[in-house]
């Protein structure tokens, strides 16, 4: 069996880096032929295709694909599209994997093919962390876990299943959905999630800290908007629940932000405060109450 890696990226370089590295120490059991790992750079400015192309002696699986800034979902389907071999493992830009990852994944969707037919999808585990020198030292938490029936940040899919349900949805312009969108589309004719807990990649972002709040509001606001986009195209209870487009939701979050009591600007001086003792995470997780409920405020205007 043959593996296509597609690596969407968009200015990551350092991590990107080691995410390649990372790849390129796979250790391959006798199922695993060959592997390619194909990156289509988004229109990145920090010298991402210099890069990789500098370096090409060292990464004899990266193949380089260049687009435009059209985002992820265009990313994806020109990787798919490019890719050569039968099985598709999605991962993102600052996913760093062990050396077992292609086995593991490929083991258990090799194991569930035999078994029924290759309409399933194999989704492994994603461990965040901020720990850029040594990521994979990082243990699994309870907040990794992730209830996302397909998000591309660590899957693996037959490319014939991909194809035939017509790729991502480019409408997706802006932050988020199109992964859970097509994910929609893999659950309607009936393809089976199967939990892939061994092929691990610890998920890298920088320590939070207060000069991120604007991107994060930001990034809040295009949710709600590509939120809808999705809602359009799945008008069904499943889809409303997982944008939090209800009653309930908006009540709940009224709730946790005590009418509006508690907002980005008010927790401001105990963000700081948390920061600088060095309690990025736990300032990290404060934040998210008020910035979801900046994202029901936009799910709200933009409907």
């Amino acid at each position: 069996m043959n593996v296509s890696i597609v690596i969407p990226t968009y200015n990551r370089l350092p991590i990107l880096e080691k995410c390649l590295f990372a790849l390129e120490n796979q250790k391959l059991n006798t199922n695993i032929s060959n592997y390619e790992v194909i990156v289509v750079d988004d229109g990145s400015t920090d010298g991402t295709t210099t890069w990789i192309n500098k370096n090409k002696a060292n990464l004899p699986h990266v193949i380089l694909f260049q687009q435009e800034h059209g985002g992820p979902a265009l990313g994806r389907n020109l990787g798919v599209i490019k890719s050569k071999y039968e099985i598709i493992i999605f991962i993102d830009s600052d996913l760093i994997v062990l050396d077992n990852f292609i086995n593991c994944h490929v083991e258990k969707l090799h194991a569930s093919w035999r078994k029924n037919d290759k309409k399933c999808f194999t989704y492994g585990s994603v461990v965040n962390t901020s720990n850029f020198l040594n990521p994979q030292s990082e243990k699994h938490k309870i907040m990794d876990t992730s209830f996302a029936y397909f998000a591309t940040g660590n899957v693996a899919i037959s490319k014939e299943l991909i194809l035939s349900v017509g790729l991502f949805d480019t409408s997706f312009s802006l932050y988020g959905w199109e992964d859970l969108e097509l994910g929609e589309r893999l659950k309607k004719i009936g393809t089976k999630l199967i939990k892939c807990p061994k092929a691990v990649g610890f998920h890298w972002h920088p320590p939070f800290n207060c000069e991120q709040i604007d991107s994060l509001i930001a990034q809040e606001k295009e949710r709600a908007k590509m939120a809808l986009v999705f809602y359009k195209k799945h008008p069904n209870i499943r889809v409303r629940f997982m944008i939090q487009l209800t009653p309930l939701h908006n009540l709940l979050w009224q709730i946790l932000c005590f009418g509006g009591l508690i907002s980005v600007d008010r927790i401001l001086p105990l963000l700081r405060f948390l920061v600088n003792i060095r309690r990025n995470r736990l300032a990290l997780e404060i934040l998210r109450i008020p910035l979801n409920m900046v994202y029901i405020k936009q799910l709200t205007k933009s409907r």
